[in-house]
């Protein structure tokens, strides 16, 4: 899989691929435990019938959250992503409880799986495709500031793990006879994606509840501010949040209580280019005080 799609495609089209990439990804999982009957596949196969899921609910969110502002929703509707990534995470947690209900029921009774190479190789091929598709989730997640495709990315990079452990033990299992190993990797495939589902709710709630953006993007506004704010006395209580791809910026600058309305809005014209400049997809929004409003701590500008 080309990993130069990621920058090739767009939301509405990786999203699309997801879906298509996931359904085949099941049926071959499906297959490859309808050909041997093992636990560890089994749960292999879940995780991908989640991800199937998964990708459904990204496509809709992605074209939602790409809907321009409204009256409605005047801050626009980025936000949509993180609601898709929490089910996605929770769908997982699911998926991990299923699985270890299975495998217990195996331990128990003491079923054993009938292992056959085609079916391995089957789920070879499966975590291949995975493999490729993850690298294009994460690539574009990153390009376009995207939470579901994230989440998405680092679910499959998981799937492929999960996927390379059960092939390693199931391996084992050929070539030892053990066969009690087979619902032992179900286990500890569970405890994977459970760990995982933890992970993708936890960053999504962090998203719905308005976290700053990166320590990264902060210097990034701090240096724009220091730089390109000659004329202003004083910038004081920056504060950011993120939502989706966008980023929503706002601070208070200082400046002289005699500078008339339009000089001051020659300022925060010019903070606003740069910013947006450095960060695509931020929006600025700046309160101007009179000097009176200085304050201790604070930016001061580098003067033109």
């Amino acid at each position: 899989m080309p990993l130069g799609l990621s920058s090739r495609l767009s939301a509405s089209q990786i999203a699309t691929g997801t879906i298509a990439v996931s359904v085949l990804v099941l049926a071959l999982k499906l297959g490859a435990w309808a050909l041997t009957g093992s636990v560890a596949l089994f749960s292999d196969a879940m995780e991908s019938l989640v991800n199937v899921s998964a990708a459904v609910l990204a496509w809709f969110a992605i074209r939602y959250a790409e809907r321009p502002a409204d009256d409605g929703h005047p801050f626009g509707h980025h936000k949509a992503e993180y609601f898709s990534a929490v089910i996605e995470g929770i769908m997982i947690i699911l998926a991990a409880v299923l699985i270890l209900h299975q495998a217990v029921v195996a331990l128990v009774s003491g079923a054993s799986a009938n292992l056959t190479p085609v079916g391995l190789a089957v789920n070879a091929l499966a975590l291949m495709v995975n493999l490729g598709w993850a690298q294009v989730l994460l690539r574009a997640g990153g390009r376009l500031k995207s939470p579901a495709f994230v989440a998405g990315g680092r679910h499959l990079m998981s799937d492929v793990w999960t996927s390379a452990g059960v092939m390693v033990g199931l391996v084992l299992v050929l070539a030892t006879g053990w066969h009690i190993l087979d619902p032992l990797l179900a286990l500890l495939v569970a405890v994977n994606i459970l760990r995982e589902g933890l992970h993708v709710v936890s960053d999504s709630v962090d998203g719905l509840m308005d976290k700053a953006a990166s320590p990264e993007e902060q210097e990034k506004i701090a240096a724009v501010i220091l730089g390109s704010g000659g004329g202003a006395l004083q910038i004081h209580d920056i504060k950011t949040r993120r939502a989706g791809k966008a980023i929503f910026v706002e601070f208070h600058m200082v400046v002289d209580g005699d500078m008339s309305v339009a000089e001051s809005h020659d300022i925060c014209d010019r903070l606003e280019e740069e910013i947006e400049a450095a960060l695509p997809g931020v929006h600025v929004t700046i309160h101007v005080e009179p000097d009176n409003k200085l304050e201790e701590d604070g930016i001061e500008p580098t003067a033109l």
